[in-house]
Parts: C-alpha cells; structure tokens; sequence
C-alpha cells in the first residue's frame, strides 16, 4: 500500500472514530441536554453540532474545485440556536458526516498534493485534511465533555473507566499474548 492510500485509509480511520464518539455521546444524553448551556458564554451540543455541520458541508462540497469557505455558509448563524428537535440536531450531525465521508472516499492517492483553498489559503489536500482532522475532534471533546457533564454519575465511559487502566492494561497483554 503506498503511503498515499494509507494516508486516506488512516484518515477516515480516524475521523469515524472521532463520529462514533459523538454517536455513542447523543445515544446517552437526554434532548434536553443537547439545548443545555454551562454558561451564557458557552455553546450547547446542539451549537457545535450545527457549526460542524455548516463546516462540513463548505468545506467538503465541491472540495476540489471550490474554496472550502462557501459564499452560502452563514457561519455566524451556526452559533445561534433557533426552535429545533433532537432529530433536527441528529440529521444536522449525519448530513455533515456524509458530505464529508463521501468525499473522502472518492479521493484518489493523486489528489493529496493538488491545491486547494480554505478562505482564501492555499493548502494541499492532505493539509487540509490534516486541518479537519484536528478541527472536529477539538468539537467531538466539547461535545463528549458536554455529555458527561450532564450524565454525571450516569455517563458510561467511551474509552477505559477512571481506575481500570491496569485491568485494561493486564487484558492487552494477555490477548497479545494468546496471538
């Protein structure tokens, strides 16, 4: 496999790990949870849900050929929250996820040095991949610390429980070892 196609293999890789932690999130918080603001100044999940959104589809439709910053997006209205249902915020997060998935997929090797723009910069394709791979996730840990706020006592963990890290550990090695 050449460093290329792993590159795009590895990315999507990551990126739907980053979607099943927000998946695994919605799945266990309540809709009213998804409207619920810490503080004045902070954004709801249902915020940053419809911020990705908006992201994903400028920055992932027409991604070749069109600035990642659409003259349709309106950014500053992806951060206020109108009348909206659980469902609404739901197909908001697969919309995005699709449009970007969808074009990840149809990328060849090739594509990764071609130029492309975001507001104006120039970046190679596997920049500005590298550019969203640390942009969503930054929004999946708001959205996962969100959750777990609100769940409290009630979150089951999405990764080894607090005090299980040596179980988990002994586990590894011990399967490891039966290979």
């Amino acid at each position: 496999m050449s460093f290329q196609t792993g590159f795009l293999t590895d990315s999507i890789k990551r990126f739907r790990y980053y979607k099943e932690l927000g998946d695994k999130t919605f799945a266990q918080i309540e809709e009213a949870d998804l409207f619920r603001q810490p503080s004045t100044e902070s954004n709801s999940i249902a915020v940053i849900v419809q911020h990705m959104h908006g992201n994903m589809l400028s920055r992932w439709t027409n991604f070749l050929t069109e600035d990642g910053e659409k003259e349709w997006r309106q950014r500053d209205a992806e951060f206020y929250e109108g009348k909206s249902t659980r469902q609404h915020i739901l197909d908001l997060w697969e919309a995005g996820w699709t449009c970007m998935f969808d074009t990840l997929e149809n990328l060849k090797p090739d594509d990764l040095e071609k130029k492309v723009t975001i507001r104006t910069e120039s970046l190679t394709v596997y920049d500005a991949i590298l550019r969203q791979l640390a942009h969503y996730p930054y929004h999946v840990g708001q959205i996962v610390y969100l959750g777990r706020l609100f769940k409290n006592e009630g979150w089951t963990s999405l990764s080894i429980p607090k005090g299980d890290s040596s179980a988990n550990l002994e586990t590894v090695k011990n399967a490891q070892r039966k290979q």
